[in-house]
């Protein structure tokens, strides 16, 4: 038998089968994809209630039936049967899932054939061909009407057969030999393509499984949603009573821009959409599903969301199934607070936070900080919890990245801050170091330094441990800069991580990430977050609206610094330009382009630096610009 499938050859799809190897997780697959779809699609069930045998052979014992006391002609028989009556029968809704398609009969018999009767693959392919030979007509017209979706494990047939035993409690020999041959039956019904579309799973979870198959499925039908929870991860808040998941949560949306969801909410939504009336009563692998299959639905109605904070995780065994679905797109936060501390936030009283927790231990919500990949302690002041909360936050949307360095002659500074810089590196970062990163910013990083108006400014990530032997040396080397003005800054790497950074060393940092910036020198291993471009603009915002001010500060002053006012002026044309999708990191540069924007003479930037009438004028054209974007402010 083969099919006359193509990959275009499903105007009117009807029936969906996936197919594949024991413990691919087909029926879990269909599970969270008809309930997903509703009406519009049913699972076709097992294979066992389309022939009445079935309830005699599992009275007896069904894999005694299945590889000693049934015939083989009986085995078949009764899987055949079982495959065209289900290819039969009706149902009301427009797609129908089904669990292994009619290529999975013929691998399926002829696997069985090789254990019992000791044939070669090709051998064991061609016996169970002449056994379905009295069924080909109907098993041809029922595989016409699938279409057959493959999940493997692998391309190897060896691993995919242990990944598959590797999932079973106990196994036999015959078993193990059966595995190994349905393993290979599939690999060549795969060749011959019998299966238009295939999955390979590996090691990824069971949501990006089911995003692949709809990708798959969704051009064919139009019911079938298109993807499954894709670039959306979810933080979910464990913890006991009063530990503080709720003041969590509305800081995660508040200041991260999380969806806060209720647990309970998305448990019952779900539930009330299958038509299940108590569904804790249900299992914690469905109360799990039933959480996916809220929360699917929820960010396919709100598409712009990439993170969704939910709470309270209720129960140990539904939150370790909600891990096995989700995987990496899931982080659990368990929050830790002492009974002391619980029971004094307790609104109610200390013995209202015991009685609940009472209950929470008995569904084992307390056992969930054993498998959380966050547990923060929540004992002392906010600060710290909030703090928390920013790095995992930042984690996922702030890649880490592994910075490349540069010679310190790389930068064409003049002679002395070149030896300057070097001896600072030579005394920082011996055995061991004091500093883990050192980057020259600012115009010394562009080769724009100019002598007597740039100055030399320079990030460094440090311990504050380091601090004191930092002092000592940069005083024992004060005089090596030549009246050059340092500007040093430094942050922990704790600080970068968490973000709690101001908005232009954010900009360093996302900097750094996109290697526009190459630090002189980085400890061995270390890794630093790369902020993303959306968020290095939007928080820009802030130094925009400082150095509008600062501009104002400057011309009513009798003598406004040149020096200053150019470069705040500068840095005001730089954060417009940036919100246009506009990097200028030149002073020169970006005042040039916003003037050229703007229709107005780019000569005075030349000349701005030195005539402070000009300053002033631009000065008064690059405010007016910033002025122009407020409401009721444009001329």
């Amino acid at each position: 038998m083969s099919s006359q499938h193509s990959n275009d050859a499903h105007p009117l799809l009807t029936s969906v089968a996936f197919s594949g190897p024991d413990d691919t997780g087909k029926t879990k697959q269909i599970g969270i994809l008809a309930r997903r779809m509703g009406p519009a699609a049913t699972s076709a069930g097992p294979l066992d209630h389309y022939d009445p045998r079935w309830v005699t052979i599992k009275a007896e014992g069904m894999a005694r039936w299945w590889f000693e006391t049934g015939a083989v002609q009986e085995v078949a028989d009764v899987l055949a049967t079982s495959y065209l009556e289900r290819s039969r029968h009706p149902f009301s809704a427009p797609l129908r899932l089904l669990d292994r398609g009619i290529p999975m009969l013929e691998a399926s018999v002829a696997a069985t054939v090789a254990v019992r009767e000791d044939l070669v693959p090709a051998q064991a392919a061609d016996r169970a061909r002449l056994l379905l030979t009295p069924y080909e007509a109907d098993l041809q017209a029922a595989e016409e009407g699938e279409y057959a979706l493959v999940l493997l494990h692998c391309d190897d047939p060896e691993e995919g057969t242990r990944r598959s035993l590797a999932h079973e409690v106990t196994v036999t020999d015959t078993y193990t030999a059966y595995q190994r041959h349905l393993h290979e039956q599939i690999s060549r019904l795969v060749a011959d393509g019998r299966f238009p579309m295939s999955i390979r799973i590996g090691e990824r979870p069971t949501i990006a499984i089911q995003d692949e198959a709809r990708q798959l499925l969704a051009p064919l039908h139009p019911s079938v949603p298109s993807r499954a929870l894709s670039g959306v991860h979810i933080t979910a808040l464990g913890g006991m009573s009063e530990s503080g998941k709720s003041t969590a949560g509305e800081y995660l949306r508040t200041h991260h821009g999380h969806a806060r969801l209720k647990i309970g909410h998305l448990i019952e939504d779900a539930a009330s959409r299958a038509g299940i009336s108590d569904p804790y009563r249900l299992g914690s692998v469905v109360q799990a599903e039933l959480i996916v299959d809220a929360l699917d639905r929820y960010c396919q109605a709100h598409h712009f969301l990439d993170s969704v904070t939910i709470e309270s995780l209720h129960d140990f065994d539904s939150t370790a199934e909600l891990a096995r679905i989700l995987g990496s797109q899931l982080t659990i936060a368990y929050l830790d607070a002492s009974e002391t501390t619980r029971a004094r936030r307790g609104l109610a009283g200390a013995q209202d936070v015991a009685d609940r927790d009472v209950v929470k231990s008995a569904r084992g919500a307390d056992k969930i900080s054993s498998i959380a990949h966050e547990v923060i302690g929540n004992d002392g002041p906010r600060l710290e919890l909030e703090r928390r909360l920013d790095r995992i936050a930042l984690d996922r949307r702030w890649p880490e990245h592994q910075p490349s360095t540069m010679p310190v002659n790389a930068l064409g500074l003049p002679v002395h801050l070149e030896s300057y810089l070097a001896a600072f590196l030579d005394r920082t970062t011996g055995m061991p170091p004091l500093i883990d990163l050192l980057a020259v910013t600012g115009s010394g990083a562009r080769g724009k330094y100019q002598h007597g108006w740039s100055d030399l400014d320079v990030f460094v990530v440090a311990d504050a441990s380091s601090l004191d032997g930092m002092r000592r040396i940069l005083g024992e080397l004060e005089a090596e800069l030549g009246g050059v003005k340092l500007g040093l800054t430094v942050l922990t790497r704790a600080e970068c991580r968490a973000g709690a950074v101001t908005s232009r060393l954010l900009h360093v940092l996302a900097l750094i990430g996109s290697g526009a910036l190459v630090p002189l020198w980085s400890a061995p291993g270390l890794t630093l977050p790369a902020p993303d471009a959306a968020t290095d603009v939007d928080v820009s915002l802030r130094d925009g609206i400082q150095a509008a001010i600062e501009i104002r500060r400057q011309l009513l002053k009798g003598a406004p610094d040149l020096r200053d006012l150019y470069k705040v002026t500068a840095l005001l044309a730089k954060i417009q330009l940036r919100f246009s999708g506009i990097e200028c990191p030149s002073d020169g540069d970006a005042l040039t382009v916003l003037l050229d924007a703007k229709r107005q003479d780019t000569g005075m930037v030349a000349t701005a630096r030195t005539e402070r009438s000009v300053a002033e004028t631009l000065a008064a054209i690059v405010l007016q610009s910033w002025l122009d974007t407020l409401p009721g402010m444009a001329r």
